[in-house]
C-alpha cells in the first residue's frame, strides 16, 4: 500500500452532469451521442438529468464515444492526490 494516492472530492457534479457536460464540451446533440453509441437518445437525456442509472456498460459505451476513461464519467469531481514522500 505504499504506492497509492488518495482521491478527494473536490466539486459536487453528478454522474448526468459530467455526461453532460463532455458532450457539450465536444459540440455534441444528444441525438448525435445516440447515434455513436447506440444508445436511445431518451436513455442519454434520462442519465444526463439523473433519471436513469448509467450503469457499468453504459459508461463504457458513452466514454468511448466520448473519447474519455469511464472512471471520469462515473466519479465526476475527484482528484487524485499525490502521495507526500516520508
Amino acid at each position: 500500500m505504499k504506492n497509492y494516492r488518495k482521491a478527494r472530492k473536490i466539486i459536487d457534479v453528478s454522474v448526468g452532469e459530467s455526461v453532460r457536460i463532455i458532450r457539450e464540451l465536444q459540440e455534441l446533440s444528444q441525438t448525435e451521442l445516440a447515434e455513436l453509441t447506440g444508445i436511445p437518445q431518451s436513455t442519454i437525456s434520462g442519465i444526463e438529468n439523473d433519471r436513469i442509472n448509467i450503469g457499468v456498460e453504459r459508461a463504457k459505451t458513452l466514454a468511448r464515444s466520448l473519447k474519455c476513461h469511464p472512471a471520469v464519467l462515473i466519479f465526476p469531481g475527484w482528484e487524485i492526490k499525490e502521495k507526500s514522500a516520508a
